[in-house]
């Protein structure tokens, strides 16, 4: 296991690229960049190691919808169903708090953060969901003040329906402190922190085995190279079972679409819909819409990046029905990328091994947390003991 034989490779590559390192992290997401970045800051003179099995991040990080969210009502009561509500009112409280760390890592204009508001729609076959959403604003509202100031964070909005030009929309309901941001140029602007701070980035290069032993962990990948590490950090999200099998994490496919500019597009904000599952936005004139999983949970449980006509489809519908009803668009872009998920929203944070440690499972709410997750990746990294 020791050593490193990667073919075609000299001497002073192996030396500068592929020799050992101090901390070596998998995956280039906003995850795996900050608990690089977060880690060279308190050890200049330790050698750090990002692998990226893409030329670009292969998940979620830049090909997200770029919204700064903590959850929808909805999303809420999901949740509050599931575990409760002081673990529910922890999850919005750490995800504000990685917002807040976000924008002290990265400045506004730089991944051209706007306070844009936002707003959960209900047509009228989910007054039920809206009259338990207006059950519990009161209390959710009280909860969160200490932390997001008296201000309700979340009110009903409905005269602004006719506003937006939507059909078959009986209730919205905004959340005051929601936002927009551009993935791409908080991704670019990461890298390029991390980069400056002499942390080594290597693209194209997928990681297949990691092979922990007494004097670190010997990292193989699909080029044939081998890098040894005193420490790993798995930051692979919703790929993480490739690597850590026994992980609790499943990947989860997100498709979005983009149209070209809609002269006189009457919205501005962040939109979501279904409990969350469908979400859309302005971008300049142009929506993007994404989301639809839950037309197809079994096909959707999937690392394969690519797309389904039932679910596009889905997308094209309810933007003619709902979104833009009687407005020409058209289709300019699609893609897709893929989340990490499990049975609850909370992230595996934690050592699997005295030499590595896992930081994935972000449930789909990795801008708002993927800060913290990274940095508290790093610091747990330090320890010696499981």
């Amino acid at each position: 296991m020791k050593g490193n034989n990667g073919p075609g490779l000299s001497h002073w590559e192996k030396d500068s690229w592929v020799g050992k390192t101090d901390l070596l992290v998998i995956g280039s997401g906003i995850v795996g960049l900050n608990a690089a970045l977060s880690y060279k800051l308190q050890f200049p003179a330790a050698e750090v190691t990002v692998l990226e099995r893409g030329i670009l991040p292969s998940g979620a990080s830049t090909k997200n919808a770029g919204f700064a969210c903590f959850g929808s009502l909805t999303e809420l009561i999901d949740d509050l169903e599931r575990v409760g509500w002081d673990d529910t009112l922890a999850l919005v409280k750490s995800r504000w708090k990685g917002l807040l760390r976000l924008q002290e890592r990265i400045s506004n204009p730089k991944m051209r953060l706007e306070p844009a508001g936002g707003f959960e729609l209900f047509r009228p076959e989910d007054e039920a969901d809206f009259t338990r959403c207006q059950a519990i604003m009161d209390k959710m509202n009280a909860a969160l003040a200490p932390l997001m100031g008296p201000e309700p964070v979340y009110r009903v909005a409905d005269a602004r329906i006719d506003e937006f030009g939507f059909t078959g929309v009986q209730h919205l309901v905004e959340n005051t402190r929601e936002g927009l941001l551009d993935p791409g140029r908080m991704m670019r602007e990461l890298l390029r922190q991390a980069q400056a701070a002499g942390v080594l980035v290597l693209t194209g290069i997928a990681v297949t085995e990691l092979f922990p032993h007494a004097e670190g962990v010997t990292v193989h990948t699909q080029r044939g190279w081998r890098f040894p590490a005193e420490q790993v950090i798995v930051a692979t999200n919703g790929f993480a079972q490739q690597l850590l099998p026994e992980l609790a994490v499943k990947p989860a496919r997100a498709q979005v679409l983009i149209t070209s500019p809609i002269p006189g597009l009457s919205f501005r904000g962040g939109f979501h819909y279904d409990r969350g599952y469908f979400y859309f936005r302005n971008l300049g004139d142009r929506v993007l819409f994404g989301g639809g999983r839950n037309l197809d949970f079994a096909g959707e449980e999937t690392a394969e990046i690519a797309l389904t006509e039932r679910i596009q489809s889905a997308l094209e519908r309810l933007l003619r029905e709902v979104i833009l009803p009687g407005r020409k668009f058209r289709i300019a872009h699609r893609w897709a990328g893929i989340m990490g998920v499990g049975e609850n929203r909370t992230t595996i944070l934690r050592k699997v091994h005295p030499r590595v440690t896992c930081a994935v499972r972000l449930g789909g709410m990795g801008v708002a947390i993927g800060t913290l997750v990274g940095e508290a990746a790093a610091r747990i990294a330090l320890r010696e003991t499981v």
